[in-house]
């Protein structure tokens, strides 16, 4: 399996339908007991996926078969729990939810340069929640995200009615590139620009750099501008914790100028200290790091 990934997610809008069910009559706690029925579901008919994932922990979390073996359900769990909060959290229940700004004063400080701002994070926690953070503790926030758009239309046509994604501003990936236009657009604007950095799509240029002691790719692009505009770079993610409770986390990078390797290089030393806190949290279910023994590795 490539290490690309295929700018798709997986599921089907019946499933969507049952847990939002689940939560509007029965509350979000009955639809996280809901999540452990499609997980044995995903072990049977996944298997390129658990696959990614046993590798992830096998080889390079260095886990022993057992602890990983439990790993991978409970990351299974982790995201189906994430997804719920999404949802409920859009569904107007955001009372049920706390939140924990760690980086606050530097995302204020990168607002009061008006010049916009460049956000990279990754498929590790919950980051499309930080929308609620940025509006309710920085009111003059303008986020724009960029994301591809290849999910299934059925599953966002329906989801789209609870996600409530007018409130933010979306640039999509497009082959022609005109994304490039909208992003300088926004910057222009003072907006702050949040793009994950660790998926890249086939056909999409890529460098390599080294996570969890293995080279693997990654997409150019994040990389090339944070390098080459002259706006400030943050590392931000949104990591789910224990009763209902989120942290969000913003740090900023010191660049070097039309250095994309440097600015890679530290994006995955970052990545790897929230992954060490917050192992089960790794949401990229493919063959990341692209290795040929991950076959029949679980």
């Amino acid at each position: 399996m490539a290490a690309e990934w295929d700018g798709k997610s997986r599921g089907t809008v019946f499933g969507f339908k049952v847990f939002v069910f689940f939560i509007k009559k029965f509350g979000i706690k009955a639809a996280y007991a809901l999540m452990h029925l499609p997980i044995p579901y995903f072990y049977l008919f996944s298997r390129k996926n658990v696959r990614g994932l046993s590798y992830y922990f096998r080889k390079r979390l260095n886990y022993s078969w057992l602890k990983s073996t439990i790993s991978i359900y409970k990351t299974y769990y982790v995201f189906g729990q994430t997804l719920i909060d999404k949802i409920a959290i859009s569904a107007g229940l955001r009372k049920n939810y706390t939140f924990e700004f760690d980086g606050e004063k530097i995302l204020k400080e990168t607002l009061s340069l008006n010049k916009g701002g460049i956000l990279i994070s990754a498929h590790v926690g919950n980051f499309e929640l930080a929308q609620y953070f940025f509006r309710e503790r920085l009111t003059d926030a303008a986020v724009s995200i960029v994301i591809t758009d290849q999910d299934h239309e059925d599953i966002k046509d329906y989801l789209n009615q609870y996600l409530k994604r007018d409130q933010m501003q979306f640039i999509i990936v497009k082959d022609d590139f005109s994304h490039i236009f909208e992003i300088n657009a926004a910057l222009a604007e003072n907006r702050i620009i949040c793009i994950a950095g660790d998926r890249y799509l086939a056909d999409t240029k890529c460098m390599e750099a080294e996570l969890l002691g293995k080279k693997t790719k990654f997409p150019l692009g994040p990389f090339y501008l944070g390098s080459r505009l002259d706006v400030p770079v943050l590392f931000v993610y949104v990591m789910r914790e224990p009763s209902y409770h989120y942290h969000l986390y913003a740090r900023r990078v010191e660049v070097i100028p039309k250095d994309a390797k440097d600015l890679l290089k530290k994006y995955t030393q970052n990545i790897e200290r929230v992954i060490k806190k917050y192992p089960l949290q790794w949401f990229n279910f493919y063959d990341f790091w692209n290795d040929k023994n991950t076959n029949g590795e679980h």
